[in-house]
């Protein structure tokens, strides 16, 4: 791969930088839709939406569950401010399912107390975590 190719990724959250590396293109999910950005891409700011993100670095590939945050993307950097971002090992898996099922339940009701966006929201985001976990 050759290095004018490779760009900077820097995924922050409030607790720590989550990654900071030269890539060569990243992918995820936004407001409007799912997004994959090389260098020199247009300059621009973004929503994300639940789903996965995933770094294509020299070496290979790396994903991770990304569930909120903005992204404001330049021609030679990325910067992703998360809410939450997970590591395929940092996730408990039964904790995933069960969100998973409390969103369907929820989905199902069809009750009016039941927040329709809150519980696809929350059913994108454990999607997310299974996903990443059974690559």
């Amino acid at each position: 791969m050759a290095e004018n190719n490779l760009f900077t990724l820097k995924i922050i959250t409030p607790d720590r930088i989550f990654y900071e590396d030269q890539v060569s293109m990243v992918e995820f999910n936004t407001t409007e839709g799912e997004v994959g950005v090389y260098k020199r891409h247009v300059p621009t700011t973004v929503i994300i939406s639940p789903g996965i993100l995933t770094i294509t670095e020299e070496e290979g590939t790396k994903e991770a569950a990304l569930h909120a945050g903005f992204a404001e993307i330049l021609q030679e950097e990325v910067v992703i401010m998360a809410e939450i971002i997970e590591w395929p090992d940092e996730i408990d898996v039964s904790r995933a399912e069960a969100a998973r099922q409390r969103a369907e339940e929820r989905l199902n009701s069809k009750t009016p107390e039941t927040d329709i966006l809150r519980a696809e929201t929350a059913l994108q985001r454990a999607l997310a975590r299974i996903h990443v976990i059974d690559k």
